[in-house]
């Protein structure tokens, strides 16, 4: 090659690629900005306006999770079957449960003379039990009976887990105000602690987070997240307050977004679905505000204010504080504060002192 040749690549060099150069530079300068654009301003909206379901993850209330270990709000790890072991024994006592339909369960309410009219008048609930939902309660036009026919299906139930509670907090404050405990007691505590997620073993904790739930703010949210009844989830898998799950058994969402993987939890029987909805709240951390709000009500000698402690379940839903108004407007609209004292007949002595 001769010194000649070499002479004009370089003026070619110079003087034809340099604009080249410049305008290949400048277009990958316009396409990543295009592209990146939008994925910046997406996860701007994400982080600022999206609510993240975290309830719905229920530490994650998964049925088989191969005792995956979980984060406690101070570090610490726990067994999540230590959390659930009363559920899962529960939702398996009936796997071949014989759905009632609604006819026969509206009898069923006739001949135990149980309405919600005398419930409201004499707040005593008769200990009625269903184990699964009517297919026909969708088929029901009345609104109104619709309603009402939901909420005597639920009552019971939502009474009866609050009932559980009431005795555990009863024999709990028992307990603390003894000066030496009993090697029975010692064993409850135990199981408490574990059942209500506290590795730590503070007292102090477990009074606060062993606590009921309103009526109300239950009956609510049972009728939000199955529309009085007539969801899929709650006709199909017994989930009264659709919660998730990611390895365990349950019904998978048809609109669900393939990358999240999650299902709503499917349960055996109602009672099972009130129970780990009471669990979620009194356990996840968040729902740590709510259960302080609960505990200064106490403190005051005040009752437990659903439309108060409503305002801690924005994190409920991906709706945020929408979700909140919604259930406000439940709780007034279908007067649900008129059982929040009521109390269930007992089935048994052991329960006569609640009334």
């Amino acid at each position: 090659m001769n010194k000649s040749f070499i002479k004009f690549l370089k003026v070619l060099d110079q003087r034809s690629l340099k604009p080249f150069y410049k305008i290949f530079l400048s277009s990958l300068l316009i396409i990543s900005f295009f592209y990146l654009m939008p994925i910046a301003i997406n996860y701007s909206k994400n982080k600022t306006f999206v609510f993240e379901n975290n309830s719905k993850q229920i530490l994650a209330y998964t049925l088989n999770n191969d005792g995956k270990n979980l984060e406690t709000d101070d570090g610490a790890y726990l067994d999540e079957n230590d959390l659930l072991k009363d559920i899962f024994s529960l939702n398996d006592l009936e796997t071949d449960t014989v759905r009632l339909n609604a006819s026969t369960i509206k009898q069923l309410f006739e001949d135990t003379k149980y309405s919600l009219k005398d419930v409201r008048e004499k707040k005593l609930v008769k200990p009625v039990a269903l184990t699964l939902l009517p297919a026909e309660i969708k088929m029901i036009e009345d609104t109104k009976q619709r309603k009402d026919f939901f909420i005597q299906i639920v009552l019971p139930l939502i009474l009866k887990e609050n009932n559980n509670i009431r005795l555990d907090r009863k024999r709990l404050f028992s307990i603390i105000n003894k000066n030496n405990n009993t090697k029975l007691e010692k064993k409850w505590l135990e199981k408490k602690y574990k059942q209500y997620g506290i590795p730590s073993k503070e007292l102090s904790i477990l009074k606060i987070r062993m606590d009921e739930i309103p009526v109300s703010l239950a009956i609510a949210q049972a009728a939000k997240e199955t529309g009085w009844g007539t969801s899929r989830f709650a006709q199909e898998g017994n989930a009264l307050f659709g919660q998730w799950t990611w390895s365990g058994e349950g019904l998978k969402p048809k609109d669900a977004d393939k990358s999240k993987g999650h299902k709503v939890m499917k349960f055996n029987v109602l009672q099972a679905s009130v129970r780990a909805y009471q669990r979620n709240l009194n356990t996840h951390s968040s729902y740590k505000n709510l259960r302080k709000a609960r505990a200064e009500l106490r403190d005051k000698g005040l009752a437990l204010d659903s439309l108060l402690l409503v305002k801690f379940l924005n994190q409920y839903a991906e709706t945020g504080e929408k979700y909140v108004d919604v259930l406000q407007k439940i709780i007034k609209q279908n007067n649900l504060k008129d059982f929040d004292d009521a109390r269930l007949l007992p089935s048994s002595i052991k329960l006569e002192s609640l009334i």
